[in-house]
């Protein structure tokens, strides 16, 4: 064999030696996700992973659905909103660590899905940036340690799950951790001290208790509502002084004090009260409020500058008035602090109210102002909250309504998730969702000038009686809210139609509705409303199509929505008109009336031979799903 005939079997046989190093090297990550893919149940949208279909990264883009690709390296998942449940498989995925430093996972997110169960031992993914598992229904306690030594970690949402147990301390050794979201879970014991710097956390619909960290003292109080035993600093609750321990005898001489000054105190009011009742006090007592009432009086609520009293307006003429000084000296319980400004809870002569204090309404004048709060006063109807009164200054604004015992339904749905307490029937939800689109059809005959009839409808302003009958609150506050906030804060400003060509309409509140239909039909909270400005506004519409399409309709439904059983086809029809609210495009999105009239139609149960939503004709794109693709049988 001559040299060149040699040389040149040499190089094939080297060239084919390179090609099976790479044909075994090259398919390891592919073979990884597909046997990822395995473990995760309804995963039809990954169809396209195959190993036909290689390379799975072109470049900086991703050619299977749902990697996250960078110079063409796989370095993430993000899959979101497919309907997907089953196992997230972490012992492939931490496989592909070994591999080589390229194809390290850097985030994984798995947001909008039906993932159930303990919380993945993410600790085996030491080099991840980021964990997304919001809007699953993960339970159970996080281990203490599970984030010890993930030191590259800067982003973690649990948000919207069903977690226990203590906030894990490792997340406190995460030196780069900049975002953490845990709100609207289970959460229970104090509060680490998190010691990063400007960190992004929310904390708010929890079981915490015990005081604030230092750390977190200067966060916005909106992060830890929800959470009655914390306190502290932003919080306007007051710590309890740590307990001290007592020889025997010191404790006898103060419980025998205790009950001794508690007699008087209740003998001098019993007295002082029959006294003003037969005309020997007048209606305004001059004896000092209890240091304790002091601390928790409603003058946290408004102080006035120079000595000035102002003058409360009240806007309804079947309501016993009192003053505004009244109102400042009452014993006063904070009931949070949301976007548009805290509330309070005063004992008034009259009975229970709630104080509003606004401080983004300064744009409006006074005359404008007196105008439009007296135009809501002229507002009566079973399922509106009623203004009862309103204060004007130029800085803030106080708006008085009734308090609502039983609270916003909001806090039904979500903060009381797993306590113990039976899930909101079937028949309740139906009741609450009707008596809302008849409150919004008031709303829109009644303010027929306003773009924004309601403008904030979320399901923590609807508030329940104790017949669980929906009172809609925070209604037609556009026109006098400053439109920087509004956009910023307001629900009607995370429409579509607003997010994408800055513009709001009169079916703008529809799309609300629509959201709110699919928050009591899923039990899911819609967590762009958290975000301020405008954020996607689609997550859970985008969620319930994604689903639907995949032919899991039953899946859809909250699991806590106990009696459905017989209400199916009218649980289907409802979901159909959320759908048809929540159109993309305006001019395809169903009208208020139309709305209004298919949900007045909706019964608790099933009629025999009415099954039927109606041809396709009468249907909006979005709900084009037929009854067979309804299941309750079918599970995840």
């Amino acid at each position: 064999m001559d040299s060149m005939s040699l040389c040149f079997q040499l190089l094939l046989m080297l060239q084919v030696s390179c090609l099976v190093t790479t044909s075994f090297a090259d398919p390891s990550v592919p073979d990884l996700l597909l046997k990822f893919r395995d473990s995760l149940t309804n995963a039809s949208r990954l169809s396209n992973w195959s190993l036909n279909n290689v390379p799975y990264c072109n470049n900086g883009t991703a050619v299977w659905t749902g990697l996250v690709c960078k110079e063409g390296q796989f370095v993430g998942l993000k899959l979101e909103g497919m309907g997907l449940a089953g196992r997230i498989d972490v012992d492939t995925l931490s496989q592909l660590n070994s591999l080589s430093p390229d194809s390290h996972l850097r985030s994984i997110s798995f947001m909008n899905n039906n993932f159930a169960g303990p919380f993945p031992n993410v600790e085996k993914l030491h080099s991840l940036r980021g964990i997304f598992l919001s809007n699953n229904r993960f339970s159970g306690e996080i281990p203490d340690d599970m984030f010890s030594g993930m030191n590259a970690m800067q982003r973690v949402l649990l948000a919207n799950n069903q977690f226990t147990g203590r906030i894990p301390s490792s997340l406190t050794g995460l030196r780069n951790l900049s975002e953490l979201k845990l709100q609207n879970n289970q959460f229970e014991g104090p509060i680490p001290d998190f010691p990063q710097k400007d960190l992004d956390v929310d904390f708010s619909n929890n079981r915490l208790e015990g005081p604030i960290p230092p750390h977190l003292s200067g966060k916005n109080a909106s992060i830890f509502a929800g959470n009655p035993k914390l306190c502290g600093k932003p919080l306007k609750v007051e710590c309890p002084p740590k307990k001290k321990t007592f020889p025997k005898i010191a404790i006898i001489i103060a419980a025998v004090a205790g009950v001794l000054l508690l007699a008087a105190i209740l003998a001098l009011l019993v007295r002082r009260r029959r006294r003003r009742s037969n005309g020997e006090l007048p209606a305004k007592s001059n004896v000092p409020i209890p240091k304790a009432a002091a601390e928790n009086s409603a003058s946290e609520i408004y102080t006035t500058r120079g000595g000035e009293k102002g003058k409360l307006n009240f806007v309804r003429a079947d309501r016993e008035t009192f003053e505004l000084e009244d109102l400042l000296r009452a014993p006063a319980e904070v009931l949070g602090s949301g976007s548009f400004g805290s509330s309070y809870k005063a004992l008034v002569v009259t009975g229970s109210v709630v104080v509003r204090r606004f401080r983004q309404m300064t744009n409006v004048g006074k005359d404008e102002f007196y105008g439009h709060m007296t135009r809501l006063g002229r507002l009566s109807h079973p399922n509106l909250l009623p203004l009862v009164a309103f204060y004007y200054r130029k800085e803030e604004k106080l708006l008085v309504s009734d308090f609502v015992e039983k609270g916003s339904l909001a806090s039904l749905l979500h903060s009381k998730k797993g306590s113990g307490q039976p899930g909101l029937d079937w028949p309740t939800r139906l009741k609450i969702i009707k008596g809302v689109a008849k409150g919004l059809s008031y709303l829109y005959e009644h303010l027929s000038t306003l773009t924004l009839p309601h403008g904030h409808l979320k399901s923590s302003n609807v508030l329940l009686d104790q017949t669980f009958n929906p009172l809609l609150a925070d209604y037609a506050l556009a026109p006098v809210t400053n439109k920087d906030h509004a956009q910023q804060f307001m629900v009607g400003y995370k429409s579509p139609e607003s997010t994408h060509h800055e513009r709001v309409t009169r079916k703008t509140d529809v799309w609300s509705l629509g959201i709110l239909i699919l928050e009591v039909l899923t039990g899911r909270f819609p967590a762009n409303y958290l975000a301020q400005g405008k954020g996607a506004s689609a997550d859970l519409a985008a969620w319930v199509n994604s689903v639907v399409r995949e032919e899991w309709t039953g899946e859809v439904f909250d699991k806590e929505m106990r009696g459905g059983k017989s209400g199916e086809g009218e649980m289907l029809k409802l979901l159909k008109i959320g759908m048809c609210c929540c159109e993309w495009e305006v001019g395809r999105r169903w009208d208020i009336m139309e709305a209004v009239e298919r949900i007045e139609e909706l019964k608790e149960k099933d009629v025999e031979d009415d099954y039927s939503f109606g041809s396709d004709e009468d249907l909006c794109a979005s709900a084009l799903i037929t009854d067979d693709e309804f299941s309750f049988s079918k599970t995840a």
